[in-house]
């Protein structure tokens, strides 16, 4: 029998299929992966404006995440949107009971791209003390870079944003992707820190107005291309060129009023 290669994604529900749980799931599918989910919180959300955010509570992710990993073997796990102070102490915990050590992508869920709070400030701490030192990989944009490391402005140099890289590694983390979409170049620069190596990944910024769930689809695509066996770097360029290219794509497309999602499927759609 045929084994699929898993992903687990541990984040919230985006009910216009943009970002979240659905654009996780889209993009595991898209990259030959199967996937899996344990939803954190509810959202209300569409391309103009997240209206709500509703936490699940501890019984319900717990349940969840026990009921998967009792049956099924997970090759990767992706962490997005945690939203409470709850959520990251229970995933952390439920982590550490997962056989296998699988890797572990974490992208830091702050705020959505219109500036909503996605996770209480009283949170970040401790999600730096209990779920950094467990991740392979963490995935702050420049913003959330700043607020982690408590920088008054985001970096904006390529000196600035190595040494705010080596400042998150210094959290526990196994490795650091710093990604340079808010920054005001024509380029999109990327920087990863790992293995004590930085890598920088280049690519020009795709003029479009659908590039809600940018991030989750990266961080997905990342994951998944590890769950196959890719080293870290390779990961991160190969999910980059996917992201690129289904940006690309979905600058054709109309969805809703405002911003838009990328086009997951854009190798299969015809």
């Amino acid at each position: 029998m045929k084994k699929y290669t898993t992903v687990l994604t541990i984040a919230g529900s985006d009910g216009s299929g943009g970002a979240g749980i659905q654009a996780d799931i889209k993009t595991f599918a898209a990259l030959e992966c199967f996937g899996l989910s344990v939803i954190t919180a509810l959202t209300a959300q569409n391309t103009t404006e997240v209206s709500s955010v509703n936490p699940l509570d501890e019984k319900c992710i717990r349940g969840q995440f026990r009921s998967i990993s009792a049956d099924i073997a997970i090759d990767a796990v992706k962490i997005g949107m945690l939203g409470s102070i709850s959520a990251i102490k229970t995933v952390s915990s439920l982590l550490r009971e997962l056989k296998g050590n699988p890797p572990v992508i974490l992208d830091t869920v702050l705020a959505s791209s219109g500036g909503t709070a996605l996770l209480p400030a009283e949170a970040i701490p401790l999600l730096k003390e209990e779920l950094f030192p467990l991740a392979s990989l963490i995935t702050p944009n420049l913003p959330e870079s700043a607020l982690l490391t408590g920088m008054k402005h985001a970096p904006a140099t390529p000196e600035e944003i190595e040494e705010t890289a080596a400042k998150l590694l210094e959290t526990g983390t196994a490795s650091v992707l710093i990604k340079g979409g808010h920054g005001d170049s024509e380029e999109c620069r990327d920087c990863l820190l790992y293995e004590n190596q930085f890598f920088w990944f280049s690519s020009k910024k795709i003029m479009t107005g659908n590039t809600h769930g940018t991030g989750c689809t990266l961080s997905s695509a990342i994951a998944a291309f590890i769950a196959r066996g890719e080293t870290t770097d390779s990961a991160v360029g190969k999910a980059k060129a996917y992201i690129d290219e289904a940006l690309e794509a979905g600058a054709a497309y109309r969805s809703g009023h405002g911003n838009g999602p990328l086009h997951h499927f854009y190798r299969f759609w015809r």
